[in-house]
């Protein structure tokens, strides 16, 4: 099965790189542009069929690895 995973800073986190882009976005003409957010998506083939194991299984990895859960929050979908 395929998983995807969306890594995004939680509400509240300064996000830098977000500030950045929307000033860039304001400074070529799309001034409406506002609260932008940066995130990061991960992408991989996991072995397991099962559905529920490899939710369980994502959600370990996201917790251990991919994500910091300590400011980051994360979306599992699995296809």
């Amino acid at each position: 099965m395929r998983a995807k995973v969306q890594v995004f800073l939680k509400p509240g986190v300064l996000d830098v790189q977000g500030k950045a882009v929307e000033s860039a976005l304001h400074g070529l003409g799309w001034a409406r542009v506002d609260s932008v957010r940066v995130g990061k998506t991960i992408e991989f083939d996991l072995a397991e069929t099962d559905r529920t194991k490899g939710e369980a299984e994502v959600k370990a990895m996201c917790e251990k690895l991919l994500a910091n859960t300590v400011i980051e929050s994360y979306r599992i979908e699995l296809a």
